[in-house]
């Protein structure tokens, strides 16, 4: 048989999904198994046993009649639609596939969680997601997302650490950032640098600031108090292989919060204007730092100037640091 899985992103639902399709792909080994995902996820799968692989872009005008087209001419026997967008659910009608499983409910799926996966309060997509591999009659998978990099991922992050003379220091990542798109999902800058610096001075931790070009601006005025600046300086499996060397880090919820949590080093997560019991790194739900409020999740990605951004602003340092001393990585 041939077995096509479609998850399209974003990057932290494809870093949750991962360990599902480890499951699809162990239970149709001997089958001819293709995921369909978008060029910039394409790395993350590149150490999968029995995988062959599909990109197209998630935007623009090839990514809806490329994708349907090669669908069509592959001839699929099962459709697995991890992703249960407009998008894929037109590859999926359109797939000739005699079993179609999604997160449903009815057409075009023939394999549909009856309640959409929400049992007893569990609403995050790992969840939802493993009620769709129990709807397929495939084994669901353990909360355990794994990313692996090359000797070569290896080799670049040690070289780096041994370059800024910290590769025998207690490392400690952030990521202060967020999409351009979801500001309000940022800390404020001035708790980050009240953070750090008490996290370099009186512990003598390495403090490592990490993000994309959306980071760019915010990493270059904390590095100026404390820390050092990694911005854009490593692929997603390079910075699966820096968090190795993690003694623990902090970030908001954001993709990188995904991909340190897939290597198991702790991750404090910080959530304010989106709902942490959906989206909360896997593994990492008693990390997640929140500060109640009313308003708060809002789902706003500006937050209105008279809430005052109450949810990350009242989160104060002083909260994070306890938590950690709590938890003994501070003494």
């Amino acid at each position: 048989m041939r077995i096509l899985i479609i998850k399209l992103g974003a990057l932290g639902d494809v870093i949750i999904a991962m360990p599902h399709i480890q499951q699809i792909i162990h239970h149709y080994q001997a089958h001819e198994v293709w995921l369909l995902t978008a060029p910039e996820y394409g790395s993350l799968f590149s150490e999968f046993n029995h995988l062959r692989m599909q990109t197209f872009p998630r935007k623009g005008l090839r990514s809806v009649a490329d994708p349907i087209r090669w669908v069509r001419s592959k001839s699929f026997d099962v459709v697995m639609d991890l992703q249960g967008s407009d998008r894929s659910k037109m590859m999926v009608s359109l797939s000739g596939a005699k079993k179609k499983a999604g997160l449903g409910p009815g057409f075009p799926y023939t394999h549909f969680p009856e309640n959409k996966g929400i049992i007893d309060g569990e609403v995050h997509s790992f969840h939802r997601l493993n009620r769709l591999l129990e709807a397929a009659h495939i084994p669901i998978a353990l909360d355990d997302p794994h990313l692996q990099g090359s000797s070569t991922d290896k080799q670049k992050v040690a070289d780096w650490l041994k370059q800024q003379g910290i590769s025998e220091q207690k490392i400690v990542l952030i990521h202060a950032g967020s999409s351009a798109r979801w500001e309000s999902k940022r800390w404020t800058t001035n708790h980050f640098i009240t953070l750090a610096t008490i996290l370099t001075e009186q512990y003598g931790l390495a403090v490592i600031w990490l993000g994309g070009k959306e980071d760019i601006e915010i990493n270059q005025k904390l590095v100026q108090f404390a820390g050092i600046d990694a911005t854009g300086l490593f692929s997603l499996l390079e910075l699966a292989e820096l968090a190795r060397y993690t003694y623990f880090a902090i970030t908001t919820d954001s993709a990188p919060m995904h991909i340190i949590a897939a290597t198991g080093a702790p991750v404090y997560a910080l959530f304010g204007p989106t709902d942490w019991q959906r989206s909360h790194a896997v593994g990492q739900k008693e990390r997640v730092l929140t500060h109640s409020v009313e308003c708060s999740p809002c789902f706003i990605p500006q937050c209105p100037p008279e809430q005052g951004h109450k949810c990350l602003v009242d989160l104060k340092p002083e909260m994070v640091l306890n938590r950690l001393k709590q938890d003994g990585f501070l003494t």
